[in-house]
């Protein structure tokens, strides 16, 4: 968990430069079952993003169709969405709200209907200054 005396920390300052500090969800989504790329990426778009949208304490929301790879090929995953909050605890809040309670539903029918595989994991994310 940041706590407040971690994001104190973490946003000390580095000479005239900050380090900020949030905590972010990211849903890792596989490819969809062939065939159901369409049907999968208009759900996500005008279903599934609007109910992640509406979850209360989501700072930021990143969504990402992953289409390349480094050096060629395929990508290994179909999408990759990011949900920033200010701590472990707001994240924690947003799941338990009805928002995220129906965006969590979504989420489980979205892999039985389009055979999509979803892996979740969150963590304490430091943007440290650039250059």
């Amino acid at each position: 968990r940041l706590g407040t005396r971690a994001r104190r920390l973490a946003r000390a300052r580095l000479g005239d430069r900050e380090l900020s500090a949030m905590y972010k969800l990211y849903a890792v989504w596989t490819a969809p079952s062939p065939g159901q790329e369409e049907a999968f990426e208009q759900h996500y778009i005008e279903v599934h993003l609007p109910l992640a949208a509406s979850i209360p304490g989501v700072r930021k929301l990143v969504a990402t169709r992953t289409s390349d790879a480094l050096g060629g090929g395929e990508a290994a995953l179909h999408r990759i969405t990011e949900l920033w909050f200010d701590d472990k605890a707001a994240m924690e809040a947003a799941e338990a709200s009805p928002e995220g309670a129906a965006t969590i539903k979504d989420a489980v029918e979205i892999q039985a209907r389009f055979g999509a595989t979803l892996t979740s994991v969150a963590g304490a994310a430091v943007e440290p200054p650039l250059g």
